[in-house]
C-alpha cells in the first residue's frame, strides 16, 4: 500500500484545500489517487466537500466526539483499527492513498499522537503542510525542524512540505530560492501566496494545485516496491480480517475461566471465530453473571458430561498401542483439554486454545499424543510475533525445545518462515549466535552453522543466513559492516535462537524493555492447530491467540 500522509504544522484550521490540491495534482500526472481523512474535528464534513470538488464519494471520517469517547474508555486500538478500515476502503481501485491528518486543537491535545500513529501505521510518506502567514522561509525552516524531529523515530519517508497563504513580501525576497534551513534536507513541494479573493473551494483547490511541484514525490512513489504492512496496528487489523475470513470453530477447554469467557464473547461479537466453550453451563453462566457479562444464545456451550462418552472409542483407537483401555479412556476424557483435543482429532472443531489455568505441558501433551506432527515437521516448536514499531518480527523457539539439535533447529527455522508467510511477513531468517559468519568458533557456533546449511538445503528458496549476532541481524549499519553481501543481515524478520534459554530470555527482554506487544507462544508443527496461553494472559492476548489459531486452521486445510 502506497500512502502519503499530510501532517498539519502550526495552527492551520483546515487542511482539505491543500490535500485536495495534492490529490488533483497527482491525478494530473496519471496516478490513481484515493483520499481519506480518518478523523475529523471540523464542523464541515470533509467527505461532503470532497464530493463537491471531485464529484466522487470518499469514506466518512470518524467524528472527534467518537474518538474522544474511545480514548476515555482506554480503547485507543479501536481508533487505529477503524482508521485502517477507512484507508483500506479508500485504497480500492487506487494506486496511492492521500491520508489527511488531524488539525491541532487545544481541546484535543492528543491530536499530535494520532497523527504520528497514523503515519507510522501506514509507513506513509509524510508531507508537512501549514499556513505560513508572515513567517520568513528561515522561520518556516525552524518550525519544520521541530516536526521532522517528532517524526524521526518513526523512520517514515519525509516527502516534503507545502507552505500556504504566504505573504507577498516573503515570496518576493531572495529566499524564493527555497533554501530552507533544516537539519534534514526536505523538498519544497509548493509555496502558495495568500489569495483572499478566492472564496469557492474549487477555485482555492485549483489555485493551490497550480503552485505544486511534485516531481520528486511522483518519482519516489513510482520507484517504491510494495510490501505487506506489518506495523503493530496493521498486523492486528490483518490478523482479525484473516480470522473472519477463516470462520473456524475453536474449542476452549477452559470455558468457565473469566478471561477466556470474555475473550470468547469478543470473538463471537466480532465474528473472529466460532468459539465452543467447554464446561458446565451452570458454572459458565455463574461466571458470566459475576463478571456482568451477557451470554448470547448463539454462543455454543458444550457440557463435557454430555459428550465425553462418544470420544472414548477415539481415544482407545489412538492410544491402544500405548496400552489404552476403555476403562482408562473413560477416566481420561474427563480432562477438558484431552476432551477438546479429541474433538479436534475427530474434526468436530478446527482448533484448540488452552493454558489460562492449565500448564504448557497439560496443553501440549494431549496434542502430541493424539494429533502428532504434520507431514512436513519432525518437531513441535513455538514462535512469538513481536510487534516492533517498524513491523512484525518472528522469534523462535522461545517456549518449547530446550536444546534443539542442528536438524531440529533447521526444522524450526523453516516452520517459523512458513508461519511468517502465513501472516504476511516476508521471511528473512537469521540463525542467531554469539558469533557472526566465521568470526567465532566453538561447539555452539558450529551447531548453528550446521543448522543453517541444513535449512538452506531443505528450503533453497528461503533467505536464510547464519550464524549471525542479533545486532548484525537487526541493525542495518551493523549488518552491512559484518555481512555486507547477506540478504538477511540488518533486514531480518525471523530470528531463530539456538536454544530455549536464549530465546525465552531475549523475547522477554525485548518485550518489556521496548514496551511492545508480543503475541504467543504460537505452536507450529502439529498436525492440527493447538495453542498454549500464558497463565498470566490478558483477555486481549487470548483474543489474538484464538484469531491466530483460526488462521492456522484455515491454512492447514489448503
Amino acid at each position: 500500500m502506497k500512502t502519503l500522509f499530510v501532517s498539519p504544522i502550526g495552527q492551520i484550521t483546515h487542511l482539505y484545500p491543500i490535500t485536495f490540491a495534492l490529490v488533483k495534482a497527482l491525478r494530473a500526472e496519471g496516478l490513481k489517487v484515493g483520499y481519506i481523512k480518518p478523523i475529523s474535528q471540523t464542523h464541515h464534513d470533509t467527505a461532503v466537500l470532497y464530493k463537491y470538488v471531485f464529484d466522487e464519494t470518499a469514506p466518512i471520517s470518524l467524528n472527534m466526539n467518537e474518538v474522544e469517547a474511545l480514548i476515555l474508555k482506554d480503547d485507543y486500538d479501536t481508533i487505529l483499527e477503524k482508521s485502517i478500515e477507512l484507508v483500506v476502503d479508500a485504497q480500492k481501485n487506487h494506486d496511492v492513498v492521500v491520508i489527511e491528518g488531524v488539525e491541532f486543537n487545544a481541546r484535543n491535545p492528543f491530536t499530535e499522537k494520532l497523527n504520528l500513529d497514523l503515519a507510522s501505521t501506514f509507513q506513509s510518506g509524510v508531507i508537512f503542510a501549514g499556513n505560513a502567514g508572515h513567517n520568513s522561509l528561515c522561520e518556516i525552516g525552524e518550525y519544520l525542524n521541530l516536526y521532522i524531529k517528532r517524526f524521526a523515530p518513526l523512520k517514515n519517508w519525509i516527502a516534503g512540505y507545502i507552505a500556504n497563504k504566504m505573504a507577498d513580501q516573503v515570496l518576493t525576497t531572495e529566499e524564493m530560492a527555497c533554501q530552507i534551513l533544516t537539519d534534514q534536507s526536505i523538498a519544497c513541494l509548493g509555496l502558495i501566496e495568500d489569495n483572499p479573493a478566492l472564496t469557492d473551494v474549487k477555485d482555492v483547490v485549483r489555485f493551490i494545485e497550480g503552485h505544486l511541484q511534485l516531481h520528486s514525490v511522483i518519482a519516489h512513489l513510482n520507484a517504491m516496491v510494495e510490501h505487506p504492512i506489518t506495523t503493530p496496528a496493521f498486523f492486528k487489523y490483518r490478523l482479525m480480517e484473516k480470522a473472519r475470513e477463516a470462520n473456524q470453530r475453536i474449542v476452549l477447554p477452559e470455558g468457565d475461566e473469566p478471561r477466556t469467557l470474555k475473550a470468547a464473547l469478543i470473538c463471537h461479537e466480532r465474528q473472529l471465530a466460532q468459539c465452543v466453550l467447554l464446561g458446565e453451563r451452570a458454572k459458565i453462566e455463574a461466571v458470566a453473571a459475576k463478571e456482568g457479562l451477557t451470554l448470547p444464545e448463539s454462543l455454543e456451550i458444550v457440557e463435557p458430561l454430555n459428550v465425553c462418552d462418544q470420544y472414548v472409542d477415539t481415544l482407545v483407537k489412538l492410544r491402544q498401542h500405548k496400552g489404552m483401555t476403555e476403562e482408562k479412556a473413560k477416566e481420561q476424557v474427563k480432562d477438558s483439554v484431552v476432551l477438546g483435543t479429541l474433538m479436534l482429532a475427530n474434526d468436530d472443531v478446527d482448533g484448540l486454545v488452552s493454558g489460562a489455568v492449565h500448564t504448557t505441558a497439560d496443553t501440549i501433551r494431549p496434542a502430541l499424543q493424539l494429533l502428532g506432527t504434520d507431514q512436513n515437521s519432525s518437531i513441535v516448536s513455538s514462535i512469538f510475533f513481536m510487534l516492533m514499531p517498524e513491523g512484525a518480527h518472528v522469534y523462535g523457539d522461545c517456549a518449547v525445545n530446550p536444546n534443539p539439535t542442528p536438524e531440529q533447529l533447521a526444522n524450526i527455522a523453516i516452520q517459523s518462515a512458513n508461519s511468517a508467510k502465513a501472516f504476511d511477513i516476508e521471511p528473512r531468517v537469521a540463525m542467531i549466535s554469539y558469533s557472526t559468519g566465521s568470526s567465532g568458533s566453538g561447539v555452539d557456533v558450529e551447531a548453528v552453522a550446521e543448522a543453517t546449511k541444513i535449512a538452506q538445503t531443505q528450503a533453497p528458496d528461503l533467505m536464510i543466513d547464519g550464524p549471525i549476532q542479533f545486532d548484525a541481524a537487526y541493525v542495518p549499519s551493523v549488518g552491512k559492516q559484518k555481512l555486507p553481501n547477506s540478504p538477511v543481515a540488518g533486514r531480518a524478520t525471523v530470528f531463530i535462537f539456538p536454544d530455549l534459554n536464549t530465546g525465552n530470555t531475549t523475547y522477554k527482554a525485548v518485550q518489556r524493555s521496548a514496551n511492545l506487544i508480543s503475541i504467543g507462544p504460537v505452536l507450529q508443527g502439529l498436525a492440527k492447530p493447538v495453542n498454549d496461553l500464558s497463565r498470566g494472559a490478558l483477555v486481549e492476548d487470548i483474543v489474538y491467540t484464538i484469531a491466530i489459531t483460526a488462521v492456522q486452521a484455515a491454512q492447514q486445510k489448503k
